[in-house]
């Protein structure tokens, strides 16, 4: 991404959700907030991209415009919503076995801390993200009128550049003896395997044993041409194209020996196949769990 612009995987997924929320049923993960952290003008050029439009309004053309022609095979990037219901499941059975913090790592234009109240009165939420997409969010919950609730903190990191220890420290909110969740969510595919390994051991370095991290990560054959499947290949030209190329992907099966090395044991390992059955059986339109995409949780030993 660019260093003084907000994501646009952020600005993509907010609206997945958003659209997911407002037009399908039954609802896999309903965000019914996310429409509103969307700017009226990039909305638009969201619903202009679905219908293969561009805007001929110079006003638009500064930002994403140039991305939209290329968002609408994005539409059924069907891994937003599975990842989002499955963190937020999980969650709900960790703060009932104790967890009291909440760090989403990437937390981009994530509404939970407005949206989960009920949640919210039994957590510290730490948002974690790059300057410039927090920076925008901040802005735009100030637009909205929202209020800021005393427990949510947000926490500006760049992965590339800082380690995740030192930017959480810097919230004295943050207690590093207290059994915590993180969500990674869509963000170990555009990091080098090293700077994944490196938030992986930051988080064993500041949370105690039993903190959980819940992550999606891509499989090591969307990256080789001959095993990517039509859909992921374009998907990665896309955002090839637009900055934000997707570069690093793991292997299921050894998965577990990587995380162990890191101080983690893997608990759970969903495959795409896992991923249809839980969100996507029955379904009369055309959902489907994402190919080579797969989410998984850990804990810390």
């Amino acid at each position: 991404m660019k260093e003084d612009k907000p994501s646009f995987s952020a600005m993509t997924t907010a609206y997945i959700r958003a659209y997911h929320s407002a037009h399908d049923t039954p609802k896999i993960f309903d965000d019914f907030l996310a429409d509103r952290l969307i700017p009226e003008k990039v909305r638009e050029l969201f619903e202009q991209g679905l219908k293969n439009k561009q805007s001929n309004d110079p006003e638009h053309t500064a930002s994403l415009s140039d991305h939209t022609n290329a968002f609408a095979p994005l539409m059924k990037t069907t891994n937003v919503l599975s990842r989002a219901r499955y963190t937020e499941d999980t969650l709900e059975k960790a703060v009932s076995q104790g967890v009291k913090q909440y760090v989403i790592l990437g937390a981009g234009l994530d509404t939970f801390a407005f949206r989960r109240s009920d949640l919210m009165e039994q957590l510290e939420v730490f948002e974690v993200d790059h300057p410039a997409t927090q920076g925008f969010k901040l802005h735009r919950i100030a637009e909205l009128g929202w209020k800021h609730p005393a427990k949510l903190h947000f926490v500006p990191i760049d992965f590339t550049k800082e380690n995740l220890s030192t930017a959480l420290t810097r919230s004295s909110s943050y207690d590093p003896k207290v059994k915590s969740f993180f969500s990674w969510l869509g963000v170990t595919m555009y990091l080098t395997r090293e700077e994944v390994s490196a938030t992986f051991r930051s988080i064993t370095n500041i949370a105690p044993w039993g903190s959980e991290v819940v992550f999606d990560y891509l499989d090591t054959d969307a990256f080789i041409p001959e095993k990517s499947s039509p859909q992921m290949k374009q998907k990665r030209e896309i955002f090839q194209k637009i900055g934000e190329p997707m570069i690093t992907g793991f292997n299921p099966l050894t998965l577990d020996e990587y995380l162990e090395k890191l101080g983690l044991r893997l608990n759970e390992n969903l495959s795409p196949a896992d991923i249809e059955r839980l969100y996507f059986k029955g379904r009369t339109d055309d959902y489907h769990a994402q190919e080579h995409g797969h989410i998984a949780c850990a804990v810390v030993e």
